[in-house]
């Protein structure tokens, strides 16, 4: 297995990347600046225009002006969906307030990588700024991709299966395991673990995830479906019909088991619902788990361990839950 390699102690649970990336939460910064000003009871009191002109480095925290020009995308990071209006939004803050933190970027030759700021960037082309203040590190490559995968998947904003995909990139190459990413990321395990489950769907149910036309519940809901045309099917048919969470697990369980002429009798009945708490249970304690119904309405549930440490952990799990 490859050596865990990057940043080490610089993201500790719960600290996030502030400290180590200036512009991890410009949108935050910028919306209360813009809150501050329209609060006044004066409605006759505008907010002063900012130009957008060149600061001292001490007022941008030893930031440099740079070119837009110079500026280049980093296609590695994980987010690739931008919403126009929310970037016309911000674009329109920066042309009023201009740009509270400054871009993070590495330096490439005679041009520069963006590591944080994105969003930034494409707001200020649309403000028509022709610089952008920023932050110039001279990151390796790999701690390139760490930085970039953990600030974006720190963001509120990242769809789920960017979110997913950025997971499952950080273990395959830095060899993280769900706790590590759960501390440095300040999620829970079992968050990560579902959001890992995704990928499991068609690319073509991943599409209708990450465009907002299924719910993460509806996907959960259409997992369990192993059969990858039986799977398309399914999400089509949520999709066209508006179905709801519970009635995307009634049309699956349909499709799974299809409906008997006679009365199901309770041991069969609901069973696809058990079938999904029993998965859901196994990604958020990491063992195995079985459910075991005794009778319509009761039943027990088995998690299983494989040593002493490891029953701590279970416990300390249900315990912190």
């Amino acid at each position: 297995m490859a050596q865990k390699r990057g940043l080490g102690k610089g993201i500790s649970k719960g600290g996030g990347l502030n400290s180590l990336i200036p512009g991890s939460s410009e949108e935050k910064k910028q919306e209360k600046v813009e809150k501050a000003a329209k609060s006044t009871n004066n409605s006759t009191i505008k907010p002063p225009k900012v130009e957008n002109k060149p600061k001292t480095s001490d007022e941008l925290d030893g930031a440099v002006w740079i070119s837009l020009q110079k500026i280049e995308r980093n296609p590695d990071q994980p987010r690739k969906d931008f919403e126009e209006e929310s970037l016309q939004e911000l674009a329109e803050s920066i042309k009023t307030y201009g740009i509270i933190q400054p871009l993070l970027v590495k330096p490439e030759g005679k041009r520069y990588l963006i590591i944080a700021g994105e969003r930034r960037w494409r707001a200020a082309k649309l403000a028509g700024l022709k610089k952008v203040p920023a932050i110039v590190k001279d990151y390796t490559d790999s701690e390139l991709v760490e930085i970039s995968l953990i600030e974006n998947i720190q963001r509120a904003d990242l769809n789920v299966m960017e979110e997913a995909y950025g997971y499952k990139r950080l273990m395959d190459e830095f060899s993280y395991k769900q706790e590590d990413l759960a501390g440095k990321l300040s999620k829970s395990r079992s968050v990560i673990a579902n959001r890992l489950r995704l990928l499991k769907l068609m690319p073509e149910v991943q599409e209708m995830l990450r465009s907002g036309a299924l719910s993460e519940g509806h996907a959960r809901a259409l997992i369990v479906i192993e059969d990858p045309s039986l799977q398309l099917q399914a999400a089509k048919t949520v999709v066209g019909n508006q179905f709801s969470v519970r009635e995307t697990e009634k049309l699956v369980k349909g499709l799974l088991a299809p409906a008997k002429p006679e009365k199901e009798d309770w041991a069969s009945a609901d069973q696809f619902t058990y079938d999904r708490l029993e998965e859901e249970l196994r990604g958020s304690i990491g063992s195995k788990v079985s459910i075991k119904r005794t009778d319509k309405t009761k039943g027990k549930i088995i998690i299983e361990y494989f040593s002493v440490d490891d029953l701590e952990r279970i416990a300390d799990i249900i315990n912190r839950k």
